[in-house]
């Protein structure tokens, strides 16, 4: 069960909340953001280059979209970021969301849509919930009433969706087409499997099994398509947010990490906690679909 793959520290990020690791095939590199820091990160592992752009709020996820633009979701709403001029360009707020609310994961599917999620910036009150946007148009499609959302993340075919309920330690699934999404349904009780661990960013390979950070859990766990836990992977950080599958094969693992809750004491047991960290998978990811933005 246990993968037990070199781990690799690629860059100590001192990222307080890492998040949002995307593999950009086009580009050939890596973009995740520092929730807390108010930082988007830009890493090529063909030379370990890397750079940092300075958003102007909370940012939870950045997405390649068409024109050479990212589209970023900030605390305050929708964004675009131009990374030749370095230009964050506010788009629209997310109707609805309340002011205590950020927003934290999101993905594309197979049509070029986005699928992201809100949260209780205090991680305590039900207020989050998941939307689509679909050319522009943002609609509420998914499951609401959490407190921390996690992805979504979609099935290579397009046919199903996974929401992540961190908090309740469980992962849902609802069908989907591209005219809609199902009722979600229990996809894995990870709470029964890892109790003091809360499943994080998910992500799907190219065998349709689903992958998802452990937060206190120090691992990334692999699911099959009928939810059952077939690998792990340990970390010598504790709080494991998300895992993007990226390089010219699509099989190198890149693992954002979290600073924000440890002390000195689990500082020195799990010495690269902030790091962005990565290991040779034994299966291949998804190439991410690019926003389609109109």
């Amino acid at each position: 069960m246990e993968i037990a793959a070199e781990v690799r520290s690629l860059l100590d990020a001192e990222s307080k909340l890492g998040e949002g690791a995307l593999w950009d095939a086009e580009r050939g590199v890596l973009w995740f953001v520092d929730i807390k820091r108010h930082r988007l990160w830009h890493f090529d592992p063909a030379n370990g280059s890397n750079s940092i752009s300075e958003a102007p709020n909370q940012i939870g996820w950045a997405l390649p979209a068409e024109g050479g633009l990212l589209l970023c979701g900030l605390k305050d709403g929708l964004y675009t970021f131009d990374p030749t001029t370095q230009v964050f360009t506010k788009l629209t707020d997310v109707p609805g969301e309340p002011a205590g609310n950020r927003l934290n994961d999101a993905c594309t599917d197979p049509w070029g849509r986005v699928w992201f999620g809100s949260m209780d910036d205090a991680e305590e009150a039900k207020s989050g919930r998941f939307y689509l946007i679909d050319r522009g148009e943002i609609r509420p499609a998914g499951p609401s009433g959490i407190s921390i959302t996690n992805g979504p993340t979609v099935s290579g075919s397009g046919d199903r969706i996974y929401f992540t309920d961190t908090v309740g330690q469980k992962i849902l699934v609802a069908n989907l087409t591209k005219d809609g999404v199902g009722e979600a349904r229990l996809f894995a009780d990870t709470g029964a499997l890892f109790p003091n661990a809360y499943p994080d960013g998910p992500i799907v390979d190219a065998e349709d099994h689903v992958w998802t950070g452990l937060y206190m859990g120090a691992k990334v766990a692999r699911f099959s398509p009928d939810g059952k836990l077939v690998a792990t992977q340990t970390f010598p950080a504790r709080d494991i947010t998300k895992m993007a599958l990226g390089g010219k094969d699509l099989k190198t693992a890149f693992v954002t990490t979290a600073l924000k809750n440890m002390d000195e004491s689990s500082l020195k047991e799990f010495p690269k906690a902030g790091h962005l960290l990565s290991f040779d998978s034994p299966v291949a990811g998804v190439a991410t679909t690019r926003v389609k933005l109109a």
